[in-house]
């Protein structure tokens, strides 16, 4: 016997008690901190228990606080990650049906700027034919319970008569096989009506998540139209229309210059009709290109407070792909790592916090991953029907791991094999405690920022501080 690897201990010194955490099994316990003596010995190979201590072995074994061996663990977290790679209960996929935009956020690195929205790719309705037609066949091929369409951009709604024809066509599909269809869509808002979403809501529409970048001053500042006009009032009324006919997720993208603006929002949030109505609350660090220049004789950097990810090609060009700061799927429970994983870690978890402080859910900053980037039955379709394993990733053609038309090339089939090649627990990793919810972390944020997507793209500060909020709202709810 041993402890396991994934144990992991918050003192609550307050209480006299230690909160003990396993992020393999999910076990979660307050203990007595004598707990921390019982493993340390349980470790050190000592087998001479009280009738006490007995008990307390046997109920942190069935919590798997206490492993056979080392070596039997990490034949089960690796069975753990084959099986999900492997899972066929759902089939996923993410379609970009336009890299368009109708807004000029200053921040978004996917040249949207000038004439970049009159070459900007979008779909076809003979593209989204041959997408319907790939998506039987993995149909066929998967046999699913559940078949979830995701419609990105860009703006999605720019290009409605695609997203409609994927929602409907797709549907069909899972209807002969007796699949069930869920739709999400990740939008501005802007054109957000109830025409649109009940057209979706026919087909399986269970989510849409929508950006609000701080309260309404510091969003129109941050994510205006072209025309510099503010989109804050539309979104909010668009919501206001539409909130009892879908669960609304909102996300945020902050940076130094808003985030203190966010508490304001969600104030705002709180006093509408529709607060309990909203099903999620995700705010996070803005992912901006970073780079050092020289204006006059001064050199200016990159904004403080964020994380720098220079989207770059093997050109050294910008990747001018997905919207990234919108990344992440629009659904009412659970996360992506998409969402998050960019850390600033004391605003993430002073936003959390408040955003908790309102009644609003939010995720715990823990249950974070594997990504679905670790998942076969997991793509992503560009509006060229390229397809891709990420979000992240479309922005690159050189990252393409195949096209929906099945034409064979020899550098996609390539880049799948790199792909294939990627595993959620790097070596890198060691016995971190945090594996099984990180799974090494984003691999678009390990590929631009360390030029390696097989590097683990690491945050532990910020998963160490939401153990620590966790054990402190464990710890208020059992007094």
């Amino acid at each position: 016997m041993q402890a396991s690897m994934f144990n992991v201990q918050v003192p609550l010194a307050e209480r006299n008690e230690l909160f003990l955490m396993n992020t393999f099994s999910d076990a979660q316990l307050l203990v007595s901190p004598d707990v921390t003596g019982l493993l340390d010995r349980i470790s050190r190979g000592d087998t001479a228990f009280s009738d006490e201590e007995r008990e307390a072995v046997d109920a942190l074994t069935e919590n798997g606080f206490i492993v056979s061996s080392r070596e039997h663990e990490q034949a089960e977290l690796q069975e753990y990650f084959t099986n999900l790679r492997e899972d066929t209960d759902q089939l996923r996929v993410t379609v970009l049906t336009t890299l368009q935009c109708n807004f000029a956020c200053d921040y978004c690195f996917q040249g949207d700027r000038g004439d970049y929205n009159k070459f900007a790719q979008k779909m076809s309705l003979d593209t989204a034919r041959q997408v319907v037609a790939w998506i039987e066949q993995r149909l066929d091929e998967v046999r699913p319970e559940k078949f979830v369409l995701t419609l990105f951009g860009g703006e999605p709604l720019l290009n409605l008569p695609v997203a409609y024809y994927l929602a409907e066509h797709c549907h069909a599909a899972c209807e002969a096989r007796g699949v069930q269809q869920r739709i999400s869509v990740i939008t501005n808002g802007l054109l957000l009506t109830p025409d649109v979403v009940d057209r979706l809501n026919e087909h399986g529409l269970f989510a849409v998540k929508i950006t609000l970048d701080g309260d309404r001053d510091t969003h129109n500042r941050m994510r205006p139209l072209r025309g510099r006009q503010g989109t804050f009032d539309k979104i909010i009324d668009n919501v206001r229309r539409v909130a009892d006919r879908v669960p609304i997720t909102i996300g945020g993208n902050f940076d130094e210059s808003s985030v203190d603006s966010y508490p304001a929002l969600l104030d705002f949030l709180r006093e509408q009709e529709f607060a309990d109505r909203i099903a999620k609350i995700n705010f996070k660090p803005i992912i901006k290109p970073f780079s050092d220049h020289v204006v006059g004789a001064d050199l200016q950097v990159g904004p403080k407070g964020i994380i720098p990810l220079t989207a770059v090609g093997a050109n050294g060009k910008p990747l001018n792909g997905t919207c990234m700061t919108s990344a992440g799927a629009g659904t009412p429970k659970g996360s992506s790592v998409c969402d998050s994983c960019h850390f600033v870690d004391e605003k993430m978890a002073f936003l959390r916090d408040e955003t908790r402080k309102r009644g609003f859910p939010t995720p715990d900053g823990i249950h974070m991953g594997p990504c679905e980037i670790h998942r076969r039955h997991a793509h992503t379709i560009g509006p060229d029907g390229s397809l891709y394993v990420c979000p992240g990733f479309t922005g690159d053609p050189a990252e393409s791991t195949g096209r929906v038309d099945a034409r064979e090339e020899i550098w996609r089939e390539a880049a799948a094999r790199r792909f294939a090649r990627l595993d959620p627990w790097k070596h890198e990793c060691g016995d971190c405690s945090f594996i099984p919810v990180c799974g090494g972390g984003c691999s678009v944020a390990a590929h631009t920022e360390l030029g390696d997507m097989h590097q683990p793209s690491c945050h532990k500060g910020a998963f160490e501080s939401a153990v620590v909020s966790l054990a402190q709202r464990t710890a208020a709810s059992t007094m």
